[in-house]
């Protein structure tokens, strides 16, 4: 089979699962459609012990109320959960997830979840008929077809998803600049070594966690792993927290380099729209040529 009949293939069998999917969807009958989703609230934290390992998250019990029977179920997220809970207050909503039929199966999220469709594989395998395509188009119209088939759509979808990011970045820098800030200390350093098996390299990742007050009282444990000197030597140093009242988990120890973040990220969507629009110009150009 030469390269037009294996692109062929790849387009036909993509665009079968996409089909697959989306008439998945319409059903009723995906993963994400099947899955139970509900609203837990943490009743306890445990406090990190110090050279301890990440893994897992920050150890908390959970308590939530079963649709089926209507009672009171009390479960923990020691082990493989889902998400890991890097922040943890008494009283913080987080959500849970089990299939239908099996609440032991159940996973953790740091947030509610709504309802899905489950349109994120369908969706991924309607990309990937789009890249065979691309390629197609190249392979029997030349190459200048890659040039526009890649970044005329892509700077297209860029330029209609802009105004969404000015206007998340802007809500961010809001947020931002209504931080409160209080003192927290670094009650912890987490540590964990991990060996490639296959070249026997050693990789070491060191979390700080860090503990701090609210203004309205709200005590919070959460792994600090970023704007931190010195991680490894942090246990029992004193910082400062800038967090936002409505929601601890949004917290930073370094405000003015998240709000420089923030300014750069809408920088770089409009110069990688321009960089896309350039591209499929260029391939314009050099199919007149």
């Amino acid at each position: 089979m030469g390269w037009h009949g294996s692109l062929l293939l790849w387009c036909a069998v993509w665009g079968a699962a996409a089909l697959l999917g989306f008439g998945m969807s319409l059903a009723g009958l995906t993963k994400a459609q099947r899955t139970v989703r509900l609203t837990g609230r943490i009743e306890r934290v445990r406090t990190p012990r110090h050279g301890g390992s990440r893994q897992g998250g920050i150890s908390v019990v959970v308590s939530y109320r079963d649709p089926a029977s209507g009672q009171e179920v009390t479960v923990t997220n020691d082990g493989e959960r889902g998400e890991m809970i890097t922040a943890a207050w008494e009283g913080r909503e987080i959500g849970i997830s089990h299939p239908r039929g099996r609440p032991h199966a159940y996973r953790f999220s740091n947030a509610p979840e709504e309802p899905s469709r489950g349109l994120g594989r369908p969706s991924c395998a309607l990309f990937l008929v789009y890249v065979g395509l691309v390629v197609l188009a190249a392979v029997d119209r030349g190459w200048p077809w890659a040039l526009i088939g890649s970044g005329g759509p892509l700077a297209v979808l860029g330029a209609v998803q802009l105004p969404g990011a000015v206007r998340a970045r802007n809500d961010r820098l809001g947020r931002l600049a209504a931080m409160e800030t209080v003192p927290g200390r670094v009650i912890a350093v987490l540590k964990d070594v991990s060996v490639d098996q296959d070249d026997g390299h050693t990789t070491t990742t060191i979390t700080p966690v860090v503990s701090f007050t609210t203004r309205e009282g709200t005590a919070v444990t959460a792994h600090c792993t970023s704007h931190l000197p010195d991680p490894a030597g942090a246990y029992g140093r004193d910082v400062t927290v800038h967090c936002t009242a409505a929601d601890p988990a949004d917290f930073t120890l370094d405000r003015a380099a998240e709000q420089r973040s923030e300014k750069w990220a809408v920088t770089v969507h409009v110069l990688a729209v321009a960089v896309l629009a350039a591209v499929a110009v260029a391939g314009v150009v050099f199919l007149r040529a």
